[in-house]
């Protein structure tokens, strides 16, 4: 095939382009394998120490989403064993929009009540997003025809990977990060608008909600908003950063993952009607071709729903803010102080990430190097989750090897 030949066949890449993406991502992915930082198979003896069994290697997991610990609650243990008996079944292996299993009814009907909504499961968070974000381009979802989809420029990745999609509804956009003024722009300019974003980030920080509403109520603009890095953490209920500052309306979607704080499995989405969830049901792509949850998924997640109505889930919630304000204290970041469990050391290079990440996982701490695509270039650095479960003499000592090994590797 010649050269004329490849940019023939070659698509316009308005919304993704795999080769831009490989050929600058592959080169420090592969420098994180050559570290040994990626693909280790451990065993979990606690969220707090992980073992190599192949070397003995033991060390503490700083990047793991389980902010309340509840992955190994006894009653979340405990709700898994119970629904594999009632039913006598793993998985119904069917298409949720065919067949139910009762126990996930069960499970859609408590979530629903716990958290306000009318509630939408699906295997993952992603899934929900895939077959939603077409739906509401098209103008399917609410009224008003299809809409100016503006995705914000760090929305995680599974909802800017569906723009491609998107564009074959609507018009397709990106704002700047929480830039309010773009959005209010168009707004004013096109008759119907979404917004779609991340409630709490998953590199640190949070919509600016307060803002979002504000422009939904004077230009009718949709929010289509992910809080999975704050679903359990916050609220009454658990019910999260966007969830305890408004409710699931017409103009408003949350969609959260229940593999994170939680400690279960699965994604939904916390719709306003019942008939949203019907549609969704029905054409909403992998929403209806997926199979149901699995049981010991959804036995995990009563579990852990009855967690969420007990005076536990406050404490856990308190435990996890002394933590972010002990680790606060010693590490400053730009994140400090916003009641969000994710915290980033910025050090700009790539490589010096991956080494920083390489250096702390031989003293016996696995904190993330993330580079671009997960961040933008030029702004790598180590992600850094604090849980309720970590003990304070833990984090900081994991500070202090981070503050001398920054010291030690300038930039």
């Amino acid at each position: 095939m010649t050269e004329t030949d490849v940019r023939e066949v070659t698509g316009p890449r308005t919304f993704r382009n795999s080769t831009a993406l490989v050929d600058n991502a592959d080169p420090v992915w592969q420098a994180a394998a050559d570290n040994g930082l990626i693909n280790i198979a451990v065993d979990h003896e606690s969220n707090n120490r992980l073992v190599v069994p192949a070397t003995g290697h033991a060390f503490a997991n700083m990047c793991s989403c389980s902010y309340l610990g509840l992955n190994r609650h006894p009653a979340v243990l405990d709700g898994v064993v119970k629904a594999v008996r009632d039913t006598g079944t793993i998985e119904l292996m069917t298409s949720t929009t065919r067949i139910r299993p009762t126990i996930q009814l069960q499970l859609e009907e408590e979530l629903g009540d716990l958290f306000g909504a009318h509630i939408l499961l699906s295997t993952t968070c992603s899934t929900v997003t895939a077959g939603l974000l077409p739906l509401l381009a098209s103008g399917h979802l609410a009224p008003g025809g299809p809409r100016v989809m503006i995705f914000d420029r760090y929305c995680h990745f599974s909802m800017s990977y569906v723009k491609a999609t998107c564009a074959q509804e609507s018009l397709v956009l990106t704002s700047g990060h929480n830039d309010i003024d773009f959005i209010a722009d168009a707004c004013r300019k096109y008759p119907s608008v979404a917004y779609i974003a991340d409630g709490a980030y998953s590199m640190g920080g949070s919509a600016a909600l307060e803002q979002l509403l504000e422009l939904q109520d004077r230009y009718g603009l949709y929010l289509y908003l992910d809080d999975s890095h704050s679903l359990s953490i916050m609220g009454e209920r658990g019910e999260g950063f966007v969830r305890s500052r408004t409710a699931p309306g017409p103009l408003t979607t949350i969609v959260t993952s229940l593999g994170k704080g939680f400690g279960s499995g699965g994604g939904l989405a916390m719709l306003h009607s019942a008939k949203q969830v019907e549609l969704l049901a029905r054409h909403g792509g992998p929403l209806g071709w997926s199979q149901n949850l699995s049981v010991p998924t959804i036995g995990a997640a009563l579990g852990s729903a009855a967690i969420h109505r007990s005076p536990e889930l406050g404490e856990l919630q308190a435990r996890l803010l002394a933590n972010l304000a002990h680790f606060d204290e010693l590490l400053p970041t730009p994140l400090s102080g916003n009641g969000l469990p994710v915290r980033r050391i910025d050090v700009g290079d790539a490589e010096r990430a991956v080494r920083l990440s390489s250096e702390l996982y031989q003293r016996g701490y696995y904190s993330s190097a993330v580079f671009f695509p997960i961040v933008p270039r030029g702004q790598a650095g180590l992600r850094v989750m604090i849980r309720s479960d970590m003990e304070h003499d833990e984090l900081t000592t994991f500070a202090g090897h981070v503050t001398d090994l920054l010291a030690a590797d300038p930039s």
